[in-house]
């Protein structure tokens, strides 16, 4: 896991549904303050708590050759961070842990932050690896991994949906954020 968890003045990939989103609400106003260093979002809950504990257990018991755990890829002039929760040379694989008695399925918000992680890495292979947790498994962080909870979702690059959406919007962040700014010029 990342050692800083502080999100001020860099867009990162889980970013991405309120870069592409409406700029005109408090929940966006709310998020720039978090970029801009002036509000500090200090919200834990427990299944955060349990995914941060579970993400390396998780991966390395996927048994993969050369998993670098951890990445960080820092494209400066756009302002973005990309945390990589383990990849090879070739894929990328994004933990996101669910409660066992839901079915997982990868949301908006998890494939668009997926897209980003591919561009920002230049790998364009992404699987998403879920895992369903127990009433136990919130409890308990040292509990064995069940390999047959894992399950792998192949993600596809969708280069289009970079270009065209992403981009163009996390330039302007990047330039208000470099500024010191509100993009609504604000």
């Amino acid at each position: 896991m990342i050692q800083s968890q502080d999100r001020s003045y860099y867009i990162g990939c889980s970013d991405t549904s309120v870069v592409v989103g409406k700029w005109n609400t408090k929940t966006f106003e709310k998020w720039w303050l978090e970029k801009l260093g002036i509000y500090k979002n200090t919200i834990k809950t427990d299944a955060m708590l349990a995914g941060t504990n579970y993400e390396h257990k998780i991966l390395k018991s996927l048994e993969i050759v050369d998993l670098e755990m951890d990445k960080q890829i820092i494209l400066e002039e756009l302002r973005l961070r990309a945390n990589l929760d383990g990849n090879t040379n070739t894929c990328i694989y994004e933990v996101k842990t669910h409660n066992i008695n839901k079915e997982f399925k990868v949301s908006k918000q998890y494939w668009r932050q997926a897209q980003v992680e591919m561009f920002a890495s230049k790998i364009h292979n992404l699987k998403i690896v879920s895992y369903g947790l127990t009433e136990n498994d919130y409890k308990n962080y040292f509990n064995n991994i069940d390999k047959k909870r894992i399950k792998l979702t192949e993600i596809s690059y969708d280069k289009e949906f970079i270009e065209n959406e992403y981009l163009p919007k996390l330039k302007i962040l990047a330039e208000c954020l470099r500024k010191g700014k509100y993009p609504n010029g604000k």
